[in-house]
């Protein structure tokens, strides 16, 4: 992605509320005129509008919350693998480590913040907009995403389904990120807003902090009570577990790699949270194995 790429993603700063328009400048005309590759957010990225009435458009509305990376696309793309060099090679180059060094930092950041990128603006007040310059928005996405026809189709029968009244984003990127991927995979139209991790602000908040939940409820202007009526599907255990302890009522855990759902299984807390034992009857995450099933999890429950 060129600084002029870049730049266009940050030129259309938005009034709160106000809708989001993003033509991709990565891909050609052709390209483009694919449904889908326009991505419109009629909410942009929040909050929804309170009407005249003093209610909120999502009063008494049900809310489909997905996670981004590794969710609405498959691991096999190795984003995260791209994403992981990158981040080394920020930590090296800018800390000036070793790579033993910028190894072992990274993940203490990571464990410790649940985002590298926390750490870094902690303790080494790295300029986070530069830092996501140099990490997700160098990504080269247009050689791993191709503009993927039956996700589309997975998610419009969802929306179509009646069951829902708002498709909303919640991921722990940056909104140029968020915005390009959406646009590659040819989903920019089906979404109503997006929730992203505001590099710009400090400190950081990104899932699974509470603080971060809170923003996205509030940014949809969902109480405590209408949180028993929405859905969220995720790939982290960490943040599927966050949204559940706080009250949402279907949450559902994307595991694609068969090794990945072993380890999960093995567990102490599994049946706490997989198996029903909460101690509210019939309330668990569920786990979704193939995304191409989402529909079928959705009208089974």
């Amino acid at each position: 992605m060129t600084s002029d790429q870049s730049s266009s993603l940050n030129s259309f700063e938005q009034t709160t509320g106000q809708p989001v328009t993003y033509i991709n400048p990565e891909l050609t005309p052709t390209e483009n005129a694919k449904p889908g590759r326009h991505v419109h957010l009629q909410f942009g990225y929040g909050p929804m509008p309170v009407t005249t009435t003093g209610t909120s458009t999502a009063n008494n509305k049900t809310i489909f919350f997905f996670d981004i990376d590794n969710c609405l696309y498959h691991k096999s793309t190795r984003i995260f693998e791209m994403m992981q060099v990158k981040i080394h090679d920020y930590f090296k180059h800018n800390l000036k480590l070793s790579d033993e060094e910028a190894t072992h930092l990274h993940m203490d950041y990571y464990k410790t913040y649940g985002l590298a990128l926390e750490g870094l603006v902690r303790n080494h007040q790295v300029d986070a907009l530069d830092y996501n310059s140099q990490v997700d928005d160098a990504l080269d996405l247009h050689a791993v995403l191709r503009y993927d026809k039956p996700l589309r189709e997975v998610l419009l029968h969802i929306k179509n389904s009646g069951k829902f009244d708002y498709f909303w984003l919640v991921t722990n990127a940056y909104r140029n990120h968020a915005l390009r991927v959406l646009s590659f995979l040819g989903i920019g139209d089906l979404f109503d807003g997006l929730t992203y991790c505001d590099y710009a602000r400090a400190p950081i908040v990104c899932k699974p902090m509470v603080g971060y939940f809170e923003r996205v409820f509030e940014l949809t202007r969902l109480s405590d009570t209408d949180l028993k009526r929405q859905w969220f599907v995720d790939d982290s255990a960490l943040n599927v577990r966050a949204a559940f302890d706080l009250g949402v009522g279907y949450v559902i855990h994307y595991v694609e790699d068969p090794a990945d759902l072993a380890q999960l299984k093995k567990k102490s807390d599994f049946e706490k949270y997989y198996g029903g034992g909460s101690g509210e009857e019939g309330r668990r995450i569920f786990i979704l194995t193939d995304f191409q099933d989402l529909p079928h999890l959705v009208n089974r429950v």
